[in-house]
């Protein structure tokens, strides 16, 4: 699918890692970075004061900060004509940089309305990667700024995985192709379809891959396309609401415009991981590979796929190197080690996500606890290249799967 280009969302940026004295107010309280030639290529040559810049701490889960803050740019020898320029951008305190630390990746950028947006995360973390792969900052950063911009043969087209970064930054992507998926969403009026309704309308239209052939590509093709569906209905069904207005007793109703709100939200976090488990059980079923979705193991484990029954797994007898189980959840976050806990008798575990760029400390301690993480081929990219030749994509895990269930069919 189409979704646009960076550059309509970002037109350049400079990106560093925070010295201690940038980051430290025990080591300094200037709140400010000097005017290098990147930062000047980024803001211009024109002096601004307490223009209102946006600041995003991108610390994890639930970890997320937003803050808004005055900014100054200028020539702090503007008075002295004799002496060469030297220019400040100034901030002012603010909640965001007041998290951030030593080593953190500070990324400053101007988007097309001149809106100046700070983003900073932490080092060594996911989100840390996800901006770096986003902006095309290969290598290691040191303490000086690194310039980028987005325009002319500099601009990269957009994709699911770009998009998944932009909506961490609170931008929300360009919808594709929206005329066709205007008509496809209009049969369910103002109303949202069952989860399984909404996957089979994405498989019907997304003209991805055979999955007997491509399950990598068919699954990221109707994951895409589903995703693109569920927001083309959500803008119908959210506009029609803010339509109707939210007031009681002739006065706004605060309350409910804020519990609509959270029902929004609420409703995108967990459609995409029902959306994923109904794509992974549609690739299995084309392929015929035996399977259970959601049956009980341990107590009350459920694992999201067992692999080839819930009697196999209770039946001492069966081999239990020829059992398998998948956990799917569409981002991690820390939420990984909860399959550690499913499937006692499977001694490694795998778990499919769609969430580009994991920390190596992340995929590290999944290597140590047995787990193997299955990540889409399309995804691999966003990963170091050795964390990508431990990563198993979607397909090397049916092969497994499948080749278990041949050597337990053979022993009858």
């Amino acid at each position: 699918m189409r979704y646009g280009f960076l550059s309509e969302h970002f037109v350049r940026i400079a990106a560093k890692r925070l010295a201690a004295v940038e980051a430290d107010p025990r080591r300094s309280n200037q709140h400010e970075f000097n005017g290098v030639e990147a930062l000047r290529r980024v803001l211009g040559p024109e002096e601004f004061r307490n223009r209102p810049a946006r600041f995003i701490w991108l610390g994890g889960e639930n970890e997320g900060v937003t803050d808004t803050a005055p900014v100054s740019w200028y020539d702090s020898r503007r008075n002295q004509p004799h002496r060469a320029a030297e220019w400040r951008l100034y901030f002012k305190a603010n909640a965001v940089m007041e998290m951030a630390a030593e080593g953190d990746l500070l990324v400053i950028g101007l988007r097309p309305d001149d809106e100046i947006l700070f983003m900073v995360a932490p080092q060594g973390s996911t989100l840390e990667n996800q901006i770096a792969w986003l902006f095309g900052l290969d290598g290691d950063l040191g303490g000086g700024f690194r310039f980028a911009d987005y325009e002319g043969r500099n601009d990269r087209g957009l994709d699911f995985v770009a998009n998944y970064v932009l909506e961490e930054l609170g931008i929300e992507p360009a919808e594709p192709e929206a005329d066709r998926l205007d008509r496809i969403v209009a049969a369910w009026g103002l109303a949202f379809p069952p989860s399984r309704d909404l996957s089979a309308a994405a498989r019907k239209h997304a003209g991805a891959p055979d999955p007997r052939e491509d399950a990598d590509g068919a699954l990221m093709g109707w994951i895409e396309c589903e995703e693109a569906l569920f927001r083309r209905l959500e803008r119908r069904v959210v506009a029609e609401r803010l339509r109707e207005g939210f007031a009681a007793a002739g006065e706004a109703d605060v309350d409910d415009f804020l519990a609509f709100s959270l029902s929004v939200q609420n409703r995108r976090k967990s459609r995409m991981g029902l959306s994923l488990e109904n794509h992974v059980e549609a690739i299995l079923g084309a392929r015929g590979i035996r399977h259970e979705r959601g049956a009980r193991t341990e107590g009350n484990s459920r694992p999201d796929f067992l692999f080839p029954s819930a009697a196999a797994y209770h039946d001492s007898a069966f081999d239990p190197l020829l059992l398998s189980m998948l956990g799917v959840k569409s981002t991690l976050k820390d939420r990984w080690r909860q399959v550690l806990a499913e499937a006692a008798r499977i001694d490694r575990k795998h778990l499919l996500t769609l969430e580009p760029g994991i920390s190596v400390a992340q995929t590290d301690e999944m290597a140590r606890n047995g787990l193997q993480l299955v990540v889409p081929a399309a995804l691999h990219r966003t990963f170091t290249g050795r964390q990508a030749a431990w990563l198993m994509d979607f397909r090397g895990f049916l092969e497994v799967v499948a080749d278990r269930q041949a050597r337990a069919a053979a022993r009858g």
